[in-house]
């Protein structure tokens, strides 16, 4: 079964936040749990899908630039992305249909944003996803705290399905690239 690591909008603007928005709550375990992962991704031969978001830091400089912190492999396909949506006016939806890829392990930011809408679209798309539940993050809301919005997306997206295609959710410490959405079928 193909594979591909997707790892949305981890900027450094994004995740570290600027004059006007604040930064994700809790940079450093998100910023660990996304190398492990990456690593873990590097051992298996997945393949590994970066999408930035061009309305990050104006899309150029520094800030819209992947975080410092976070390793990027030189073999990695970095897509732009001008909306909510990574599949919608991106080649990456043909990059994945391309390299028959059948599962997607997915994080990044912002949780109710751009992770929740990938994972939808993915399944919708004919893709099994797999959540890194301790690998994506958001920043307070005026109605909720970062973790609450973490947590409910953690619950609502676990076991999501769109008829034959469904996301489940794990934590970076878990054998992400052994699937287990056939427990669903």
């Amino acid at each position: 079964m193909q594979q591909t690591l997707l790892i949305i909008d981890a900027q450094q603007e994004l995740i570290e936040g600027n004059r006007e928005e604040a930064g994700v709550a809790d940079i450093e375990n998100l910023i660990q749990n996304i190398n492990t992962v990456i690593n873990k991704a590097i051992g298996e031969e997945i393949s590994i899908v970066f999408v930035r978001d061009l309305d990050v830091s104006n899309g150029e400089g520094p800030g819209f630039q992947i975080h410092k912190n976070i390793h990027v492999p030189e073999t990695v396909h970095i897509f732009d992305k001008a909306a909510t949506n990574s599949f919608y006016g991106t080649p990456l939806l043909g990059h994945l249909r391309e390299n028959e890829v059948e599962h997607l392990v997915i994080m990044g930011c912002k949780t109710e944003h751009c992770i929740d809408t990938a994972v939808r679209t993915a399944t919708v798309n004919r893709f099994d996803v797999t959540l890194v539940g301790d690998a994506h993050s958001t920043a307070d809301s005026a109605v909720l705290p970062a973790a609450q919005i973490i947590a409910h997306h953690n619950q609502i997206l676990h076991g999501h399905y769109n008829v034959d295609h469904f996301s489940v959710v794990r934590n970076s410490d878990e054998d992400l690239f052994n699937p287990i959405h056939h427990q669903y079928r």
